[in-house]
């Protein structure tokens, strides 16, 4: 299985390649019997050890990509994040299930929704 911290890495080689940061603030979790669980993910470059992906294993991927300064203040609701130079950023996420073939994406797709690069054979990163 390929590591965890692979994810962080191929996140912000796309995203510097266009331009754009990706916080090191913010991190994507594991799902379980618990929702916020191991292993925390993050978005960026990075030497975390944090396991091999295995069959079975639920996880979101959800980045925040930011056109200026990835470095953010929190709102008085300690929920809404914004840049400190108050430039766009952009967060997303998506549930995905390590089957033995690859990865599945859970969150809501419809038949008309857009490929990822991920889902592509011809244009996903192999790490094997």
């Amino acid at each position: 299985g390929t590591r965890y911290n692979k994810i962080g890495s191929v996140i912000e080689k796309y995203v510097k390649k266009r331009g754009y940061e990706t916080s090191k603030d913010f991190v994507a979790h594991g799902i379980g019997r618990t929702f916020h669980t191991k292993p925390f993910i993050l978005h960026c470059e990075n030497n975390e050890n944090n396991d091999l992906m295995k069959p079975g294993h639920v996880f979101t991927v959800e980045p925040m990509i930011c056109e200026g300064t990835a470095d953010y203040v929190m709102w008085p609701d300690k929920w809404t994040a914004a840049t400190k130079d108050g430039k766009r950023a952009a967060q997303f996420e998506h549930t995905l299930l390590v089957t033995e073939t690859g990865v599945e994406a859970l969150t809501g797709k419809l038949d008309s929704s857009p490929v990822q690069f991920w889902e592509n054979k011809d244009t996903r990163f192999d790490y094997k």
